[in-house]
């Protein structure tokens, strides 16, 4: 059975890797290179400014402090619940072993 699912899987990957269509690579064209060329073609047209981002967004460091506690804290919750989730199957396995050998 082990030796079909083995097969199987083998298959399906060779399938889908045969029949993916292949990624196609997309260039970009810096901003500058635009400007230039509309500016060659109509002489009549302004030359394109380059335009700046915007500054992002200001960040509170009291924000970000209460934030970084805040997942510290999940963290170690979800830390403690896989401790206790990992405990518990290890003294079931070893329960059940200790029941299998004596009776």
């Amino acid at each position: 059975m082990t030796k079909i699912r083995a097969v199987v899987s083998a298959g399906l990957i060779g399938f889908l890797v045969v029949l993916a269509p292949p990624a196609q690579a997309v260039t970009a064209q810096p901003s500058s290179v635009v400007a230039v060329a509309a500016f060659a073609v109509s002489p009549q047209v302004s030359p394109v400014r380059e335009q700046t981002a915007p500054p992002g967004p200001v960040l509170d460091p009291a924000g970000t402090t209460e934030a970084d506690a805040k997942q510290t804290k999940n963290k170690i919750v979800a830390g403690g619940i896989a401790l206790v989730l990992g405990f518990l199957v290890w003294w079931g396995r070893r329960v059940r072993s200790k029941k299998a050998k004596s009776g």
